[in-house]
């Protein structure tokens, strides 16, 4: 089973990745977690490049470098975890690229990034997508201090990540949305009764 997490800084898809993770444990499953970008040395050091706010990356390079990150995470990672039949649960994959460089940056055409979403994943998608939602306004008084490149883009760039996550939710039958500004433990008791039903554990 291939579970992702998505949403913007701050909607608590860490809390309730540990939760799910701690819950499907105690049902027998063996579960790998991996944040994308991230994971293996090759994609962890394209994080820090991504994320540091010293650098001024082109937005198509931009675009560019999470795939490729998320390409070696897959390889690495994701497609033999699977294979074990592993559960594994990623915080992040390709549809953050299609809402943050995609409906955010508008660095090329959505067709564009979703023909490259495909190279990058493989061609694999995710089984059930869980989509934190949350507003722009409840999330900066979440958000850290100190922020790294992605957070220092501007509330009109993450009105447009946002918009994006929306329109993904509306349109993929695989996401499952919860509303993040409910307490830990009633999100994560939504959450898992969609896996408990979907999957039987």
């Amino acid at each position: 089973m291939f579970i992702t997490f998505e949403g913007i800084d701050g909607s608590g898809k860490s809390t309730q990745i540990e939760k799910l993770r701690n819950r499907l444990e105690e049902k027998g499953a063996l579960v790998d977690v991996y944040r994308d970008p991230g994971g293996p040395v090759v994609s962890e050091q394209i994080r820090e490049i991504l994320l540091n706010p010293d650098f001024e990356i082109n937005s198509v390079t931009e675009l560019l470098l999470f795939s490729a990150a998320r390409s070696q995470l897959m390889a690495e990672n994701v497609l033999p975890g699977l294979k074990e039949g592993k559960v594994v649960i990623l915080d992040r994959f390709f549809d953050s690229t299609t809402a943050y460089q995609g409906y955010g940056r508008e660095s090329v055409s959505l067709q564009e990034i979703h023909n490259l979403n495909t190279i990058a994943s493989h061609k694999r998608k995710p089984d059930v997508t869980i989509y934190m939602k949350l507003s722009l306004t409840d999330a900066k008084q979440r958000m850290a201090k100190i922020k790294d490149r992605m957070e220092l883009s501007g509330d009109e760039f993450f009105e447009k990540v946002i918009a994006g996550y929306n329109k993904l939710a509306d349109r993929e039958d695989r996401f499952f949305t919860v509303d993040a500004t409910e307490p830990v433990s009633k999100v994560h008791k939504r959450i898992w009764k969609h896996i408990k039903k979907r999957y039987e554990y």
